[in-house]
């Protein structure tokens, strides 16, 4: 604030000696007063582009906001907090990625064909900053697109994250990468085909996601904690040297590949049936020896091994059957 006080004094101190420098050469009283004024004139030009040339180190940033600052292409240092700031005004803002544009929270997307006055509309109502180098310390998430990838067992699946990050050291983030937000993304992409690659779609026999050699039941839509987990640690490594940090990562979309899709339902629903099956037939098998058991304690009847027999079948096939049973009532002998 004190700077901007002395820039705006500078600014009329400036102006007032070029008013009052005209005047007196003008008059043209004395020689004295010719010469005072043009002295007064010369340090008003002066002064007058200085005071605009100060007004470029005037700073503003808000929280959550950092400046990554350069003169003459040497680091200086970085603004952080939150406030009005007088830096070097030939001290130049460095931010790579000021212009880039990602389906994630913070960026807003701009169409080529859009006018400056529909932007300037868009960057009021979204409080966006046109042309800014500000580098924003806030967390935001990072939606890349569906990826198609094969799995450990090879069958093509499509897979999005959402990744989770914040900027935690702004020189790394603008001097060791080109483009901390390309980077990023593309760190994303590979480090969710290496960890898929490890993992089958669902639980499948003789697999190891593990890696201690021991067949597991781990699987991308079963341990979808687990794999977000291994997914962040791969990131977390991919962009350390960037100054970022990955606070989560996470499965937003899981599917087979479209191609092989009608087969793994069919797949799906043909397990289903064979797994309700076998519940049906363990059932029907149970109620069969209870029902033989109960007759055989009561005394209710006799029957002879081939009389068992008919009568195992019989109710196998009444309590195994999909439809219902159309009974035939003997009215004769048992034999």
């Amino acid at each position: 604030m004190a700077a901007l006080l002395g820039i705006l004094l500078l600014f009329a101190v400036s102006v007032a000696g070029i008013v009052i420098g005209s005047n007196a050469i003008a008059k043209n009283n004395s020689a004295a007063m010719l010469v005072a004024g043009i002295v007064m004139l010369v340090a008003g030009i002066v002064l007058l582009p200085t005071s605009f040339v100060l007004c470029g180190g005037l700073k503003v940033l808000k929280p959550q906001e950092a400046l990554v600052l350069t003169l003459f292409g040497k680091y200086v240092g970085t603004l952080k907090e939150d406030g009005f700031y007088f830096v070097n005004p030939f001290c130049t803002s460095v931010n790579p990625a000021a212009k880039t544009k990602l389906s994630q929270s913070g960026d807003v997307g701009v169409p080529a064909s859009t006018s400056l006055m529909t932007l300037a509309n868009n960057a009021t109502s979204r409080n966006v900053e046109i042309g800014s180098n500000k580098i924003s310390l806030k967390i935001m998430t990072l939606n890349n697109n569906k990826q198609k990838i094969n799995d450990c067992l090879g069958n093509p699946i499509e897979i999005g994250i959402a990744v989770t990050w914040k900027v935690v050291d702004t020189a790394k983030a603008v001097f060791n990468v080109d483009n901390y937000k390309e980077f990023l993304s593309l760190q994303c992409d590979s480090a969710l085909r290496d960890i898929v690659r490890i993992y089958p779609y669902d639980v499948a026999p003789n697999v190891d996601t593990t890696g201690d050699g021991i067949a597991d039941e781990g699987s991308l839509r079963g341990s979808s904690e687990i794999v977000a987990g291994k997914i962040r640690d791969e990131i977390q490594k991919r962009v350390a040297e960037a100054g970022i940090e990955v606070v989560e990562a996470r499965i937003t979309y899981l599917a087979y590949a479209p191609e092989i899709a009608a087969v793994m339902l069919q797949r799906q629903q043909a397990s289903a049936i064979i797994d309700a099956r076998k519940m049906i037939v363990d059932g029907a098998v149970g109620m069969v020896e209870m029902a033989l058991d109960r007759l055989s304690e009561n005394h209710t009847v006799e029957l002879d091994e081939e009389r068992k027999a008919a009568m195992v079948s019989n109710l196998l096939v009444v309590l195994c059957g999909n439809r219902d049973a159309q009974p035939v009532v003997n009215s004769g002998s048992l034999y």
